[in-house]
């Protein structure tokens, strides 16, 4: 059982496999669960051979099971897709149960020493790795698309660099304690060995944190920049605390998001984040446990922590670990390496205090029946388990293929590897988003075909059923799919809107349906003006300018530097012949432009501006000349109407 935890516990950080859509965090909660499926096993296999089943109890065991089932309260009474809540890689139901499971085996171990240089090596690998990538040794070579992501700069088998991060902190601070203890005990030769560790860990954060301020390809933002707001991550979390539910259990499990977008507020609209519609998670852990958890989560993880820092007080061995994980969880969202982190220094203070309140000890050996069904029982559950995470992992390694194929052009691959991965999980809410848009192409394929046919009659009955049937599947997917998973989520709504817009020229209906979708994703996320300018784009297309203009009009509002709203609400202005307004608005646009950087879209304004001031001219004309043409000399003309007796009314 040590050595497997041992190859756990270097090989987790290091873990990666790119078959997968997620190719890090998704690997390792299979790791995980390939390795803690065979302890578990053994320790079945152990209750047959000693006919007795026992049990060691540690100071932190009831605080975890509380956060545990925390954690499982809040996906059984509020989230909405309660299966993606349980996958979640970073923070669902399966990533906490099995690094508990993980604690359960590790603390149970006699000594510290083993594991703290165990995963002070696999730092010190992960920091070689990371100075590697760095100066891009393969980027001349032509490697098999299935590894090109290891020429990315800012590839890690860590995950993200935020991630990359927080785990090479933690080990240098455990190589800085090493190097301490080995100065006090004079072993120069360990010592020296240990500052070289320190100096390489130093040097890979050095790199991490360039790559995480450095601005991204075609963006002006930086990783670190482009986390969720804080205050908006504030606001996400006291939101939760004005309904009862929500206040006891939190948004749901993986429900984050549908929170963020009720509480955005217009200075989000002004920032370069704006174009993010959503985030998946808060950017302190505390607060995105507060959010999806409630107070109940919230209190569970507390008492944790509290237990953490007393009980780091007490062996006075690892409080520099624990004030730097507290640190981490307070400005950092959460993830499968922090809380893997978390959990792992947790296991070390339960093995250095030695605690035991009680070992209970059931002995069966006059039941055989009962240890034997014990062992079945628990391996049938195993397998069982393994199976479903097996479906699990084979859809993402499904999905992928589809997004390969996706940059080779090949559609039928594409539909069917999205078809497959649906087949195997059908709870996950970006299969059916893709999977829609995947039939709304098809169906567009079929319509240009049909259109392009120079004979009506030779459009076989078979073409319109194909096409019809393109049509069904593409909104099932977005509605039946996507939206019955999580209804509250505006970005599911986005796109059901989206594909009834794209089918209004064939389609009966669908400018009803594509407006009411875009009217229920503007309620759960009101601060959008993207939403509200694509659907004052279905009203301007179905010639309503009226609507249209007032959409426009809240998309400037909500963002006034947002050149492409202005050009819109110029043209719906043009449309209602309000030459004026329309001209005025696109002068707006052109000072909006950047002539440099957007110098087709400022030339495109430019020639617009002409054609409106050209229709603004000849208005005027046409009015100056019909007031040329009136008569201007009127009498007096006696007011209409007589009443006797007159009314009274009040002198000025």
């Amino acid at each position: 059982m040590r050595l497997l935890l041992i190859i756990t516990i270097f090989l987790l950080p290091l873990f990666f496999l790119p078959i997968t859509f997620d190719f890090s965090y998704l690997n390792k909660q299979a790791l995980f669960l390939i390795s803690l499926s065979i302890l578990t096993f053994f320790s079945l296999l152990k209750i047959i051979f000693t006919k007795k089943i026992s049990w060691q109890t540690r100071v932190f065991d009831r605080y975890l099971i509380f956060f545990l089932l925390a954690v499982a309260l809040s996906i059984i009474f509020v989230s909405p897709n309660k299966i993606q809540a349980v996958i979640n890689q970073n923070f669902g139901f399966l990533t906490i149960f099995l690094i508990f499971v993980f604690y359960l085996f590790l603390s149970r171990q006699k000594s510290t020493r083993v594991f703290e240089l165990t995963l002070s090596g696999t730092s010190f690998f992960v920091s070689l790795v990371t100075i590697a990538i760095f100066f891009q040794p393969l980027r001349n070579l032509s490697l098999p698309q299935l590894v090109e992501i290891i020429k990315n700069p800012l590839f890690s088998p860590v995950g993200s660099q935020v991630d990359l991060l927080i785990f090479t902190g933690f080990g240098l601070i455990t190589q800085v304690m090493s190097l301490v203890e080995n100065f006090k005990k004079r072993n120069l030769n360990l010592a020296g060995g240990s500052l070289v560790l320190v100096l390489i860990s130093l040097a890979s954060i050095s790199v991490t944190l360039f790559n995480l301020f450095k601005t991204l390809p075609n963006s002006t933002l930086s990783i670190f920049k482009s986390l969720p707001p804080f205050e908006l991550s504030w606001y996400a979390a006291v939101e939760i605390l004005k309904n009862p539910l929500t206040l006891f259990f939190g948004a749901g499990v993986d429900n984050f998001s549908s929170v963020f977008t009720q509480v955005k507020n217009l200075s989000y609209n002004q920032s370069p984040l704006w174009e993010f519609f959503y985030f998946n998670y808060s950017q302190s852990a505390l607060l995105h446990i507060l959010t999806e958890t409630g107070i109940i989560g919230l209190g569970a993880f507390l008492l944790l922590v509290y237990q953490l820092v007393k009980e780091s007080l007490r062996t006075k061995r690892f409080i520099a670990l624990s004030g730097y994980l507290l640190v981490i969880l307070l400005i950092f969202p959460v993830s499968l390496i922090s809380l893997f982190l978390l959990f792992f220094l947790i296991s070390l203070l339960s093995i250095e205090a030695n605690q035991q309140s009680q070992e209970l000890s059931l002995d069966l050996s006059g039941f055989p029946s009962v240890y034997f069904g014990f062992f079945v029982f628990g391996s049938l559950f195993l397998v069982a388990f393994n199976y479903l995470f097996f479906r699990h992992y084979l859809s993402e390694v499904y999905f992928k293929l589809s997004l390969d194929d996706a940059s080779r052009n090949n559609l039928k691959e594409v539909y069917d590897n999205q078809r497959q991965a649906i087949i195997l999980n059908p709870y996950l809410e970006r299969y059916h988003l893709n999977f829609s848009q995947t039939h709304l192409i098809i169906a567009n394929n079929l319509f240009r075909n049909l259109t392009s046919a120079t004979d009506s009659a030779s459009i076989s009955d078979q073409d319109r059923q194909n096409l019809a049937q393109a049509i069904d599947l593409a909104i099932k997917h977005a509605k039946d799919g996507a939206v019955a998973l999580n209804p509250q989520k505006a970005h599911n709504w986005q796109n059901l809107g989206e594909i009834y817009k794209s089918i209004i020229g064939f389609a009966k209906d669908a400018d009803v349906f594509a407006i009411s979708a875009y009217q229920r994703a503007i309620i759960l996320d009101p601060q959008n003006p993207v939403y509200r300018l694509n659907l004052g784009g279905i009203y301007y297309i179905l010639d309503k300018f009226d609507d249209a203009i007032n959409l426009f009009t809240q998309a400037v509002s909500l963002k006034p530097n947002w050149a492409n709203a202005h050009y819109n609400l110029a043209w719906a202005y043009y449309q209602k012949q309000e030459f004026d307004k329309a001209t005025s608005t696109m002068e707006n646009v052109i000072k909006l432009l950047n002539k440099e950087k957007n110098k087709a879209d400022w030339e495109k304004a430019n020639q617009d501006l002409e054609t409106f001031r050209k229709k603004l001219k000849e208005k005027e004309k046409k009015q100056t000349q019909t007031q040329e043409g009136e008569s201007q000399l009127n009498l007096p003309q006696r007011p209409e109407g007589n009443i006797e007796p007159k009314i009274s009314v009040p002198s000025p």
